[in-house]
């Protein structure tokens, strides 16, 4: 168990994957991505399963799979003619996201490293961009850790309310998944959010929040020449690259529709499995880590970032 407690005998264990199997059911037969995440949850804090729990390992790697597949189902015809119109925003956007949570890292006494991992976060690709950086420029493991915590916490918190949000502002499918994509930290939380709103939604979503993602490349190199840090190669998620071959082969090859259809079935299958998944991640310990400066720090970054980035997507 977590905090060094012994694991759970046979019949707890059994009973917890019993327990495991029908919430997982009930997520894919409610397909709700906010659900999901908060079930898995819910199921962490109450049966606090080891870090070496299953769900614990895999949820990344299945969400994953469902953004690989999702770009089965984007033309990228389609998607050049949403980034082109968005791409000067949002490169815009995360360089001044994360120069501003710099500078006021530095007002509020937030360390450095730390500063620097909750700007990556916040700026650029959540969970990911962290676990990148935090390699590159030999971040404390307790500065990963807590870093990675108040990310998780404010994705669980964007999946529940950005629909609701949109809904109630009456935002067109485009206007959400634009939103997101802005505002949103993790990649899996920007698709997870978009597709309650709709499959339109999400495709814009997952095509703009590629722009984003991008910028991990330049921000390595950067950080590695910012802390004066060697390291062998760029780190940039291998995802990213199946989910740009997944749009191309979409675009060149007729894919037949009924294994179309399948494809994006398992893409949301995928997903929701994983955000459930992601929900487990958040467990006692993780709660534990996250201290108020850091916390503070990311708190006022994103009430700066959510309604700046509506606002321009509703100019635009």
């Amino acid at each position: 168990m977590v905090g060094g407690s012994s694991p759970p005998g046979p019949t707890n264990l059994i009973m917890s994957y019993l327990i495991l199997i029908v919430l997982v059911g009930l997520v894919l037969l409610l397909g709700h991505a906010a659900l999901g995440i908060i079930l898995g949850m819910i199921y962490s804090l109450v049966l606090n399963p080891p870090q070496s729990y299953i769900t614990k390992n895999i949820g990344p790697k299945l969400l994953q799979v469902g953004i690989v597949l999702l770009g089965l189902s984007i033309n990228i015809y389609s998607a050049l003619e949403i980034s082109s119109t968005y791409l000067p925003l949002i490169s815009a956007f995360v360089l001044a996201s994360f120069f501003l949570t710099i500078y006021l890292g530095k007002v509020l006494g937030v360390g450095k490293k730390q500063t620097f991992l909750l700007a990556s976060g916040s700026a650029i690709c959540g969970g990911t961009a962290i676990a990148i950086i935090g390699t590159t420029i030999k971040a404390k493991p307790e500065e990963i850790t807590k870093a990675l915590s108040i990310v998780f916490l404010l994705n669980l918190v964007a999946i529940v309310l950005f629909p609701i949000i949109g809904t109630m502002l009456g935002l067109t499918q485009e206007q959400f998944g634009s939103w997101v994509a802005l505002a949103i930290h993790d990649t899996s939380s920007v698709v997870g959010a978009a597709s309650i709103i709709g499959d339109k939604a999400t495709e814009v979503a997952a095509t703009l929040k590629l722009g984003r993602t991008l910028w991990i490349v330049p921000l390595v190199i950067f950080s590695s020449l910012y802390f004066k840090e060697k390291r062998n190669g760029l780190g940039f998620p291998m995802f990213i690259i199946f989910f740009i071959l997944a749009i191309v082969l979409n675009s060149f090859i007729q894919i037949p529709p009924n294994i179309h259809e399948f494809l994006t079935t398992c893409s949301k299958a995928f997903l929701l499995i994983g955000l459930f998944c992601i929900g487990t991640q958040i467990d006692r310990e993780v709660i534990k880590a996250v201290l108020i400066k850091p916390l503070f720090l990311s708190l006022i970054i994103w009430s700066i970032i959510i309604p700046s980035s509506l606002g321009i997507i509703l100019v635009n």
